[in-house]
């Protein structure tokens, strides 16, 4: 599905832009969904709907309002609409993060929607993806398709080119589980980052140790990512799914194996959020400590 040039460039620099994955169509039922999800959060002034840990599936922002809606997180949208669910298991995004996974099989971890609707607060902090997914190995896979356009101005994902070759830095800060890497980092490793934007329909395969972030959206224009985590099959999980989803563990290439493979990492297994969303987390209202 990708040419070899395109899994150097992954496994080099710890991402990989492809543009028009998804096909008009595919992308026109992902966006109905998502309008009428937001056209939903116009009602709700809190967190609202349930998924298979009792926490909400829906997740606004503290500057959401009816005439200003700001619905930043859907969590596990596999489980409601047949679109996202054919998407994450069957299309061609799951084929190529297969593909860049590279062993005997790959299985659907979780999924999600980010969204930052127009001129809307939501950001995201510095942070590792694999510290909130610890596996036996790291031969995992962060895919974020573009349902909207994403544009250097709308709150692109930003990452630290090679950093998945670095160090996986802590998330804790003074006892609790902050999401984030602490200041320091961001001062000495991610003052030089790359955005990563496309057209509707492309997606970026991000290696989960890589260092990334997002801004604001302060344009009229909506950047909306569907997000699905895709891991080896003989990577065996460490502590909660923080998204539990009926559909973890589902293969969508090769076969199971049998095996378990394991890398020599060290690290402090997350908490889970209490909140509806990590977004909790990073803003330091999510309270639970160990």
């Amino acid at each position: 599905m990708i040419e070899q040039w395109q899994i150097e460039q992954f496994h080099q620099q710890g991402f990989l832009v492809v543009e028009n994955v998804l096909t008009a169509s595919e992308i026109s039922a992902l966006q109905q969904d998502f309008d009428t999800w937001v056209e939903d959060s116009r009602h709700h002034d809190n967190a609202w709907g349930e998924t298979v840990d009792g926490r909400a599936r829906f997740d606004i922002e503290s500057d959401h309002s009816p005439e200003h809606p700001s619905l930043r997180r859907v969590t596990s949208p596999t489980e409601i609409s047949a679109a996202y669910l054919q998407t994450a298991l069957k299309s061609r995004m799951a084929t190529i993060a297969a593909q860049l996974i590279g062993h005997s099989g790959t299985r659907f971890h979780h999924s999600k929607i980010n969204s930052k609707l127009p001129h809307t607060a939501t950001q995201v902090k510095w942070h590792q993806d694999f510290l909130f997914t610890p596996h036996s190995n790291d031969s995992l896979i962060t895919a974020l398709l573009m349902v909207s356009d994403v544009t250097p101005e709308n709150g692109p994902l930003n990452v630290i080119p090679g950093s998945h070759k670095g160090p996986l830095w802590s998330h804790w800060q003074e006892g609790r589980f902050t999401g984030t890497v602490d200041d320091t980092v961001v001062a000495q490793h991610c003052q030089n980052p790359v955005a990563c934007f496309a057209p509707s329909g492309s997606v970026c395969f991000m290696h989960t140790r890589l260092l990334h972030a997002s801004s604001p959206n302060e344009t009229a224009c909506p950047r909306t990512l569907f997000i699905t985590v895709y891991a080896a099959e003989d990577a065996l999980p460490y502590g909660e799914n923080p998204l539990p989803s009926i559909h973890t563990g589902t293969l969508v290439a090769g076969e199971d194996s049998g095996l378990i493979r394991s890398t020599d990492n060290q690290l402090r297994l997350p908490q889970k959020p209490r909140g509806a969303s990590f977004f909790v987390q990073q803003a330091g209202k999510d309270l639970a400590s160990a």
